[in-house]
């Protein structure tokens, strides 16, 4: 696996990184677990301190962490700094929440005899995160915060097109004052995920990525007995009911699916309209797509992004290129973008209900398209999918958009708004879209240990 940072604007090769040598992975599993049998002592407190260090230094220093990003994989600035800015409120929150959230919990015994138990929290060891290239910060952070907060420590394994913002995250908390081996970001080959999960100080892996990833690694995971909390994508639907204001909906539709340039697991990804409304909306989507600018991610003026890379944009290219093989009809909507570079011209896919490709992910500025009859079809489409990671459903009736909601079976619903992660509320999915959940009190709470402590009155019957 070669670690190269190559700008996606320009496909330039801007520097290559070794990867790292099989006795710098294991000083590295020496030093965490030394600083987890430390860390795990120190109180809330230090460890606040520490967490909201690094908050600020990504406040102050925005415009280093988020030019980066923007010329390691593509981004639009604007991006690139609303994601500096969450994963600085992550840390704000677990700085500020992390010891009532690992509380002692009290628990109801039946009979007074049988003593006074308490379910304590404890850290585990190393977590080992891998995390993909999308959201170079933000989704190390929402891994790093919280396991760091209740006491573990991580080492991380990023996406090889993200060399240096993987390098940013380790200098990150070091500045903020983390100890040795509390975090540690390593260019690691393919065989070391067996060798890291193998070790015994790790206590686990959470991996945001492929399916193909997630259950390689999962296996592994499973086979060394370690825990695993997997993120593997979504197709998430969009569906907007009869009675939605159209034009806020279509709005959100145009930036809920092509933010990121549509490089988001909870992007909008499948549009699926009430009949009432659908040629109206379509009409509408496409004018609002052809206002996107594609262009330099560094100019203000761009809204549109290339692809992280040259490749994800022929890999795209060719499932588009399947999907039409397989019945759906592809329309060219928006304004042409530019020839250089790893761009992706925006497409409309319809014709999917009877096709295989109504199930795949298009991981890029391709929108499927469907019209729903009713509320009970779309809800239908909705379910119709192996993914379950988020949605969206668009109602001036919010108990109705409640209702449907809880009809669709996904991880996440938000109700008219497209899903964007938020640093106060859980993430995470159900099917293909993978197990576990991260951020806020359930995150904290995965690679803990929640040990009954009871203490019994001596003179108790047995």
């Amino acid at each position: 696996m070669t670690y190269a940072s190559t700008n996606p604007y320009t496909n330039e090769v801007v520097k290559t990184f070794p990867e790292a040598t099989d006795q710098e992975v294991q000083v590295a599993l020496k030093e965490g677990a030394a600083a987890y049998e430390k860390w795990r002592e120190t109180s809330f407190e230090e460890r606040a301190k520490v967490i909201n260090n690094a908050a600020s230094i990504l406040r102050r220093d925005i415009d280093k962490y988020a030019r980066t990003a923007t010329l390691e994989m593509g981004k639009t600035l604007a991006e690139a700094k609303a994601e500096v800015i969450l994963s600085a409120e992550i840390l704000e929150y677990y700085g500020k929440h992390a010891a009532a959230l690992l509380r002692e919990q009290p628990l109801k015994v039946a009979n007074p005899s049988d003593g006074k138990p308490v379910v304590v929290h404890e850290p585990q060891g190393i977590v080992f995160a891998i995390e993909p290239w999308n959201f170079p910060f933000y989704q190390v952070v929402r891994i790093a915060a919280p396991q760091i907060s209740a006491g573990n420590v991580v080492l991380l394994k990023h996406a090889s097109n993200l060399p240096q913002c993987a390098a940013l995250m380790d200098e990150l908390f070091h500045e903020a004052g983390a100890p040795k081996g509390v975090f540690r970001n390593l260019y690691l080959a393919r065989h070391h995920t067996e060798v890291v999960l193998n070790h015994p100080a790790v206590c686990g892996v959470a991996l945001t990525g492929s399916e193909g990833a997630g259950s390689i690694v999962a296996a592994t995971a499973g086979k060394a007995l370690k825990k695993a909390t997997m993120e593997l994508g979504g197709s998430d639907a969009f569906v907007v009911l009869d009675d939605a204001d159209l034009e806020k909906s279509v709005k959100w539709a145009v930036i809920g699916r092509h933010w990121n340039a549509g490089q988001v697991c909870v992007s909008a990804k499948r549009l699926i309209v009430a009949d009432a409304l659908y040629d109206r909306f379509v009409e509408l989507y496409k004018k609002g797509v052809a206002a996107l600018k594609a262009g330099d991610p560094l100019d203000p003026a761009t809204t549109l992004a290339p692809l992280s890379s040259q490749g994800a944009a022929d890999t795209l290219r060719a499932q588009v290129k399947d999907a039409q093989a397989h019945g759906a009809k592809v329309e060219v909507i928006g304004a042409p973008v530019p020839e250089k570079g790893a761009f992706f011209q925006p497409l409309l896919l319809t014709n999917l209900e009877n096709t295989e490709a109504r199930h795949w992910e298009f991981f890029g500025p391709v929108t499927q398209l469907y019209r729903a009859k009713d509320e009970d079809d779309a809800v239908r489409i909705a379910n119709d999918s192996p993914y379950g990671l988020g949605g969206s459903v668009f109602t001036k009736d919010e108990e109705r958009g409640k209702r449907v909601a809880a009809r669709i079976r996904t991880g996440m619903v938000f109700i008219n708004h497209p899903l964007i992660p938020k640093a106060d509320q859980p993430f995470g999915g159900v099917k293909r879209s993978g197990f576990g959940r991260e951020l806020v009190g359930l995150g904290i709470k995965e690679f803990v240990n929640h040990k009954v402590i009871n203490v019994v009155d001596i003179d108790a019957p047995l």
